[in-house]
């Protein structure tokens, strides 16, 4: 079974991710992971990807898609396997489709978890770092004891710079931007399965499994 996950920022995407790997013994595929893994084998496409990423620039979507064909040919892909992250917009999709086609495969379900834009920015904006220790909080899900101090170990509690309004809303905009015509893509091919993306976790998961049959 080959799954694509889709969702905004904040959707819950990686947790609900390890946890159908579990399920299905499939990795999940994310394009930083498999470009950080051929940096480190210094494989061809890797060379070609760091030359890129040295000047700062985007990693031309011939070298990723030529790193995806890869990965997926790996024996622990024999099952199946799950993209997160990709494809990012329809130009990525309809080289996905081809270089699937050369190799006989296909994407069978694309799982987009939905969460409206309002809960999803009170999610990420709500999120909490200790500045001594790293403990994560969360103002509504998971406050901490006294506000605005780590329970582990008495340290200072900030919001990131990645986690401010302007910047939640902004990774938001392009999300929307890039992702709404995904939809559309995978809708007409029949594979799209929407998912609400608000509940527990357990109540999520059961979703997903539920559409994935």
């Amino acid at each position: 079974m080959n799954i694509i996950l889709l969702g905004p920022p904040g959707a819950g995407k990686g947790t609900q991710a390890k946890r159908l790997v579990e399920k299905y013994g499939i990795p999940q595929i994310s394009t930083g992971d498999m470009l950080r893994a051929a940096l480190k084998e210094g494989t061809p496409l890797g060379l070609e990807a760091k030359k890129y990423m040295d000047q700062g620039a985007l990693v031309p979507d011939s070298v990723v898609i030529g790193l995806v064909k890869e990965r997926i040919q790996k024996p622990d892909c024999a099952k199946g396997f799950m993209l997160d992250g990709f494809p990012r917009n329809v130009s990525q999709a309809e080289a996905l489709d081809a270089t699937l086609s050369e190799l006989s495969q296909k994407i069978d379900h694309v799982v987009c978890m939905e969460v409206a834009n309002e809960e999803l920015l009170e999610r990420l904006t709500g999120r909490r770092t200790c500045r001594s220790c790293g403990a994560g909080y969360h103002v509504r899900f998971d406050p901490p004891k006294k506000e605005g101090v780590c329970d582990q170990c008495g340290g200072e509690l900030y919001q990131r710079d990645d986690d401010n309004e302007a910047t939640v809303s902004s990774r938001l905009k392009v999300y929307d931007d890039q992702t709404k015509p995904l939809i559309d893509y995978y809708s007409k091919q029949g594979k799209l399965r929407a998912v609400d993306g608000v509940g527990s976790m357990d109540e999520i998961f059961s979703r997903i499994t539920a559409v994935l049959g």
